[in-house]
């Protein structure tokens, strides 16, 4: 029965969840605020639904059905839309996605890996970048983004969605955390300051230490990209460099923002150094000009200096 024109009214029995929605995690505390809101107001924006067989399947409202089964509702409103080939039903869950900005990135990085492999079985060949944006719906930039994700080992993302399954306020570890991570250390990896192995070590010190609340600042692992191109531009030693990884690797409680300060003290120390020997250098030539002779204190201390050089350049 019609409750308006392109509008049934449907037991919420007959309707079963879109296999390739995006949304895989559904909050409890989040559901029980739209609960209560349908409990007083009703369902006010109807499901979009499709026939198959003698039941529907959900395009758009996965959570007002839930919240309709567990309220015992008889009928939800929902408008019937034909069924729509594989390839449009993913595209249109993305389309839905791309007007629902709260969608979990890692599971719609999964769906959209779906979409990918839908669109060359259909195609005969890989979308490019851009055309993989343009049918989801999303910028390429996004693309790239759950491809970094999907390229993540199963580990992280394992502890990504163990992570999505608990209440908002609960959540540490974000998408965005094992992403810099995992930015930051191949940054030394590839000015090998560090090697492969200790790469994989470094990311999931890093992590780790976001989970622990060592590192609270999520770009805070951009500092050892910095770190490496300070190396790069001679401004910081590798050795330098290298401990203040190994420090973050092995020291529980030591932070990014310490390795990068810690690591750039040995080059302000040297810079203060060169200053110095700078000012000998040009007050030794104002001596030479003016004729002075060097005394026999000046002589000693110069000696001493000079054994000094010597001793510090072999070390």
């Amino acid at each position: 029965m019609a409750a308006e024109a392109g509008i049934d009214l449907i037991d919420p029995r007959r309707l079963t969840p879109n296999p390739e929605n995006p949304r895989l995690i559904f909050r409890q505390e989040e559901l029980q605020l739209l609960q209560d809101s349908i409990q007083h107001q009703g369902i006010l924006v109807p499901l979009t639904v499709y026939r198959e067989g003698r039941g529907f399947v959900i395009l758009d409202g996965e959570r007002r059905w839930r919240c309709a089964i567990k309220l015992g509702l008889d009928r939800v409103p929902a408008i019937v839309q034909p069924k729509p080939a594989p390839l449009q039903n993913l595209m249109m869950m993305f389309a839905i996605h791309n007007q629902r900005r709260d969608w979990d990135p890692l599971p719609t990085a999964y769906k959209l890996r779906d979409l990918e492999q839908t669109i060359t079985e259909e195609w005969g060949r890989a979308p490019t970048e851009s055309e993989l944006a343009e049918l989801a719906s999303i910028t390429r930039g996004e693309v790239r983004r759950y491809k970094q994700l999907l390229g993540l080992p199963d580990e992280y993302r394992d502890e990504l969605m163990e992570e999505l399954e608990k209440p908002r306020h609960e959540q540490v570890l974000t998408v965005d955390h094992v992403l810099e991570a995992t930015r930051g250390a191949a940054a030394l990896t590839k000015r090998e300051i560090i090697d492969k192995s200790e790469e994989e070590d470094l990311r999931r010190a890093v992590v780790d230490k976001f989970k622990s609340r060592v590192i609270k600042n999520t770009v805070e692992p951009r500092l050892l990209a910095r770190m490496a191109r300070a190396v790069e531009r001679g401004e910081v030693s590798p050795r330098a460099a290298r401990a203040a990884a190994v420090r973050v690797i092995s020291e529980p409680d030591y932070g990014v923002q310490r390795a990068f300060t810690d690591s750039s003290a040995e080059a302000d120390f040297a810079h203060g150094t060169e200053q110095l020997v700078q000012r000998l250098l040009n007050r030794l030539e104002e001596h030479e000009e003016l004729g002075y002779e060097a005394t026999p204190a000046l002589r000693d201390a110069l000696e001493r200096l000079l054994r000094s050089v010597r001793a510090f350049l072999s070390s």
